[in-house]
C-alpha cells in the first residue's frame, strides 16, 4: 500500500512535466558535422598568451558560438573568437574571450589545478581524436591560466583525475582575455588513416562567462546535455600528424616520511622512512596504453573529511589517488554510488574496515580503446603489514560499442588474500562477474543496466545485485526511474554497496522553468522524488520510504540559490541500529523533516551559504545547521570556513540528547597556478578529534612536482590522549619520450 501511495504521488506531480515535451527545444545531432580546416604554422609558436605571431593572423576565425545558458539560443553577451594551428609536435588553440568590462569582469575563485566547473570564467576544448563519439579528452583554463584536464565518457561520466602534458598561457586585457594552448600530439590517442597522415578529429568548445552565467558552445549543443556530447561535435580537418611514436612517459619519485604516535606524552611508535618508486606509461599504439607503478605512494592525495553519519546506509567516500582515478570511468558501475562491483578505495587498506593505508608493491593497468570496443585490465599487489595479509587485486573489463551511443560490457574482479598465520588469517578468494550497458534510443533518453554476482570462498556463498535506470532529460523537464537490488549474500570485496538485502525504487522528476519575464530568476526546478526500500529476501518486509518534495529549488540571475523542501519519511527499524551511539528501539516510525537552504553568489569576494533542517527524527527531534563562509579577495588567496551543528533531543530507547559540532577551515595561497600552499583543519566534537593537513606543491616543470605535506591528528585537542604526526617531503620528475 505504501509503495502505491508514493508512486502515485510521484507521477501525479510529474504529470504536468510530461505535457511540456513539445516545447523542449532539443535538437538531434547533425547528419554532417561542421568542418574546420586547420592550417600549419610556418613559423615557431611561442606559447605566451599574446597570439602575436603572423600565423595567427592568417587563419580562419571561428565566431559562431551557440548560447546554452541562461536561455538556449539568442544573441551572446560575451562573444568568443577561436583559431587553430598545428606544427610537427602540437595542436595550437588560440582564443579571445571578449568582455566589455575587461579585467574588472573576470570571475575566478582560486588558482588550483583541476578546478571545479561553475564558479570561474572558463574556456575549454574537448577532443575526440579517435572519432569514437562516446569519449572525449577535455582541456580547460581560466583567465589566470590554471589548468583542468579530464576524460569524459558518453557525455556524462568524468575522470577529472586524468592528467596529461599540455601547456597554456593567458593574458588579461581591458577588452577580455586571451588563451593560447599547445596540446602535444604525444598526449593524444589517434588513429592514422590507411593512406597518408592527414586526420580528422571530433571537437567541441565551451565558454563560461561567470558574471552573467552565460554558457556558449561550438558547435550548437542543447542545454540539457553537457558540452562533451561528442555526437554533436564539429570536425578538425587537414592536420598532418606525425606517425605515433613509442610515447613512453616515466615519472620517478623520491620521498622521505617521518611518523610518530604518542599516548599522552609517551612516544609509542616512530617511523623514519626514505622511499623511492616510479610510475610509467607506455602508449604502445594510439589505441593501447600500458601503465605501471612500482612501490606506489599517494602522499600528495587529499585527506578525507570527517562525517557524522546519522543514516542507516554506508557512506561513500570518493577516490582521491591519481593512479586509480585515471580511466576509472571505464569500470562497470562507475557512474553511481549504490552498487560498485569494483571500487578502488578497497585497494591499499589494512583489512576490510581499517582506513590505515597498506603499501602497494606494484600495479599495472592496460587500456585499449577503439571505435568498436574497449578492453581494460588492472592488477595490484598489496604488501603484507603487521595488521593485514598481503593481497592481489585483479580486474578485467570488455566493453562493446554498438549503434550511435550504445554499449554493453562485462567485468570480472578477483581478490586473493594471502594466509597470515600470525594473525590467524586464512587465504580467501572473492570474485564478481558483472554485465552492464547503456542504451540511448534518442538523444534525450538514457537507459542503464547492471547485473552482478559475487562468489566468496570464505563464506561459500553466491550473491546477486542489479540496477536499472531509465530517464529523459530535456530543456524543460527531467524524469526517471531507478530500481536497485542487492541481496544479503552479495559481497564484492573489491567493491562498494550502499546496503545489503534491499530492493530500492527511486522514481521522480522535476520541471525546469526559465521565466522570460522575471529577470531576477534564472531557473526554477520544482519536483519530487520517491524513495522506497524493502527486503530482498522477503519483498513484503518494508524497510524505509520517503518523499523528497522541493517546490522551491531556484537559481537567481547572479547564480545564488534557494531551496525549501520537505521529506516525509517512514521507517521500519527491525535490526540493531545506533546512529552516533543513540540506540533506536525496534519499531515503526513516521516523521517529516524540513529544509531551508540559501547560497549566495559564490564568485564574490565574500560568499557563503546557510541551511537549516528541522523536524522529528524517529521518536525525538533533530535540528541541523550547516553554514559556510568564503573570503577570496584575490584569486591568489581564499579562506573558507564550514560549520555543521546537530541537536538531537529525546531520541532512542533512553530518550537521549546529543549535540555535535563539526568545524572546518581551509586556507589556499597561490603565487601562481604552479606554486600553491593549502591548509585544512577540522574538529569534530563527537569524538573530540582534531586534524591538520598542510600541503605545499610546486610544479617546477610540467607535471613534475615538489610536495611538502604535514598531517596531525589529535584525540581530545584540549587534553591530548593520542596524537599522530606525519611529515612527508616528495619530489617527482616526469619525462616523456
Amino acid at each position: 500500500m505504501r509503495i502505491c501511495i508514493l508512486l502515485a504521488l510521484a507521477f501525479i506531480f510529474a504529470a504536468p512535466v510530461q505535457s511540456q515535451e513539445s516545447t523542449t527545444d532539443n535538437f538531434p545531432p547533425p547528419e554532417s558535422p561542421q568542418e574546420i580546416k586547420v592550417a600549419k604554422a610556418q613559423q615557431g609558436i611561442r606559447v605566451d598568451g599574446f597570439l602575436d605571431e603572423d600565423d595567427w593572423e592568417n587563419v580562419k576565425t571561428i565566431k559562431d558560438f551557440f548560447r546554452r545558458e541562461p536561455r538556449q539560443g539568442g544573441t551572446l553577451i560575451y562573444p568568443t573568437e577561436v583559431r587553430f594551428l598545428y606544427d610537427d609536435k602540437n595542436l595550437y588553440v588560440g582564443a579571445f574571450c571578449k568582455d566589455s568590462v575587461g579585467i574588472k569582469g573576470i570571475r575566478i575563485q582560486d588558482l588550483r589545478r583541476d578546478f571545479s566547473w561553475g564558479e570561474n570564467d572558463i574556456f575549454g576544448i574537448a577532443l575526440d581524436p579517435q572519432n569514437l563519439k562516446q569519449y572525449a579528452q577535455g582541456f580547460q583554463t581560466t583567465p589566470y591560466g590554471n589548468q583542468r584536464d579530464f576524460q569524459n565518457f558518453n557525455g556524462n561520466s568524468f575522470d577529472t583525475g586524468w592528467n596529461t602534458l599540455w601547456r597554456v598561457r593567458t593574458q588579461r586585457t581591458e577588452e577580455g582575455f586571451f588563451v593560447e594552448m599547445a596540446i602535444p600530439f604525444k598526449s593524444l590517442r589517434y588513429n592514422l588513416p590507411e593512406n597518408g597522415n592527414t586526420i580528422e578529429w571530433g571537437m567541441t568548445m565551451v565558454r563560461y562567462a561567470r558574471r552573467e552565467v552565460e554558457v556558449s558552445t561550438f558547435p550548437a549543443i542543447p542545454q540539457s546535455f553537457t558540452p562533451y556530447r561528442m555526437t554533436y561535435a564539429a570536425k578538425l580537418t587537414g592536420i598532418e600528424v606525425p606517425p605515433p611514436s613509442a610515447n613512453i612517459r616515466i615519472e620517478p619519485y623520491a620521498l622521505y616520511q617521518y611518523d610518530e604516535n604518542k599516548e599522552g606524552d609517551v612516544l609509542t611508535d616512530k617511523l623514519s622512512d626514505p622511499k623511492v618508486g616510479v610510475d610509467a606509461k607506455w602508449a604502445i599504439n594510439p589505441k593501447t596504453v600500458l601503465d605501471l607503478t612500482v612501490n606506489t605512494d599517494f602522499a600528495q592525495a587529499d585527506v578525507d573529511r570527517a562525517v557524522n553519519n546519522l543514516e542507516r546506509f554506508n557512506i561513500f567516500f570518493p577516490e582521491r589517488r591519481q593512479f586509480f582515478l585515471e580511466n576509472s570511468g571505464i569500470w562497470a558501475g562507475g557512474l553511481q554510488q549504490s552498487i560498485r562491483p569494483f571500487f578502488s578505495r578497497r585497494v591499499g587498506l589494512q583489512g576490510e574496515f581499517n582506513a590505515t593505508p597498506a603499501p602497494i608493491d606494484v600495479g599495472t593497468r592496460f587500456t585499449q580503446r577503439t571505435e568498436k570496443n574497449a578492453i581494460a585490465g588492472l592488477f595490484v599487489r598489496q604488501r603484507e603489514t603487521e595488521n593485514s595479509a598481503g593481497a592481489n587485486f585483479g580486474v578485467f573489463r570488455y566493453l562493446k560499442n554498438y549503434g550511435r551511443e550504445n554499449n554493453m560490457g562485462i567485468m570480472v574482479t578477483h581478490r586473493m588474500d594471502d594466509s597470515y598465520l600470525e594473525l590467524n588469517l586464512e587465504g580467501n578468494n572473492n570474485t564478481t562477474i558483472t554485465i552492464d550497458g547503456q542504451i540511448r534510443p534518442t538523444s534525450q533518453w538514457d537507459i542503464q543496466y547492471l547485473f552482478s554476482s559475487s562468489i566468496d570462498e570464505t563464506t561459500g556463498k553466491t550473491g546477486y545485485a542489479g540496477r536499472i535506470f531509465a530517464g529523459s532529460t530535456t530543456n524543460s523537464y527531467y524524469y526517471g526511474w531507478v530500481t536497485e537490488y542487492t541481496d544479503a549474500n552479495y559481497n564484492p570485496r573489491m567493491g562498494f554497496v550502499r546496503q545489503n538485502n534491499v530492493i530500492r525504487h527511486n522514481p521522480g522528476g522535476y520541471y525546469i522553468w526559465r521565466p522570460e519575464k522575471i529577470d531576477w530568476i534564472r531557473r526554477w526546478d520544482p519536483g519530487v522524488f520517491a524513495n522506497y526500500n524493502h527486503d530482498a529476501t522477503d519483498p513484503t518486509e518494508f524497510q524505509q520510504a520517503s518523499l523528497y518534495i522541493f517546490p522551491i529549488y531556484t537559481w537567481f540571475k547572479d547564480n545564488s540559490f534557494v531551496e525549501i523542501s520537505l521529506t516525509p519519511t517512514w521507517q521500519n527499524i527491525n535490526f540493531d541500529f545506533a546512529p552516533l551511539g543513540l540506540e533506536i528501539q525496534e519499531d515503526n516510525y513516521f516523521y517529516t523533516r524540513y529544509l531551508m537552504q540559501y547560497n549566495t553568489d559564490q564568485y564574490r569576494k565574500w560568499s557563503g551559504d546557510i541551511g537549516y533542517s528541522f523536524g522529528n527524527f524517529y521518536n525525538g527531534t533533530r535540528n541541523t545547521i550547516n553554514a559556510a563562509a568564503r573570503f577570496a579577495p584575490i584569486p591568489h588567496a581564499a579562506l573558507s570556513l564550514d560549520y555543521e551543528h546537530n541537536t538531537l533531543k529525546n531520541v532512542g530507547i533512553g530518550n537521549s540528547n546529543l549535540t555535535t559540532n563539526l568545524y572546518s577551515a581551509s586556507l589556499r595561497l597561490a603565487l601562481n597556478p604552479r606554486v600553491q600552499l593549502s591548509t585544512f583543519y577540522q574538529y569534530n566534537s563527537f569524538n573530540e578529534e582534531g586534524r591538520w593537513n598542510v600541503r605545499f606543491s610546486w610544479e617546477y616543470m610540467p607535471l613534475s612536482f615538489i610536495y611538502i605535506v604535514f598531517n596531525d591528528t589529535q584525540t581530545d585537542i584540549f587534553d591530548p590522549t593520542r596524537n599522530t604526526t606525519q611529515f612527508i617531503s616528495k619530489i617527482t620528475l616526469l619525462k616523456q619520450f
